[in-house]
């Protein structure tokens, strides 16, 4: 059965446009077909100051399960060079790093997953105006299955005043 996965793609390190679309290339490789992708965004880093990120929001038609997504997305991730993800100081603090792709599972069709290595919807979506903003973009109207609102109201009342503008 074909599920609908959203996806947000981010990269701030080297040669940040190559590998959103060396990304692109792979996740439709591995995950599925490629249904809407928005524009590319350029964000102010979220949580830490270092280089400015490219955003996107992409869907993707597939038949892999959430866990093998995230497995797969994983394995991009660590092809295209990620080093590290985040992590926690000593004083409980998270702690960002540059990356040259960081690739997020934002929606599975409405399904609602909760284990220790995957949530789903992304946790943080709706407080985050670089996941929002493209992902308004492509479905505005895509129904948040836990808070019940539309991605267009989410937007809305995002309190995330962090800079974001179309990268040309």
């Amino acid at each position: 059965m074909s599920k609908t996965v959203y996806l947000s793609l981010g990269s701030n390190s080297s040669d940040r446009k190559k590998y959103l679309t060396k990304a692109k290339v792979l996740l439709e490789e591995k995950i599925g077909n490629l249904q809407l992708e928005s524009s590319v965004y350029e964000t102010n880093s979220w949580g830490y100051d270092d280089k400015n990120y490219l955003n996107q929001v992409i869907s993707i038609q597939t038949s892999c399960l959430p866990f093998d997504i995230l497995a797969k997305t994983q394995l991009i991730e660590k092809l295209l060079g990620r080093k590290n993800k985040s992590y926690i100081d000593e004083k409980g603090k998270i702690i960002y790093s540059s990356r040259t792709i960081d690739i997020d599972i934002l929606f599975y069709d409405d399904d609602i997953i909760k284990s220790e290595n995957l949530t789903v919807p992304h946790p943080n979506l709706h407080l985050r105006n670089f996941v929002l903003v493209p992902l308004n973009e492509i479905s505005p109207k895509l129904v948040h299955p836990i808070l019940n609102k539309e991605v267009d109201s989410l937007l809305k009342s995002c309190e995330d005043e962090g800079g974001i503008g179309v990268y040309l």
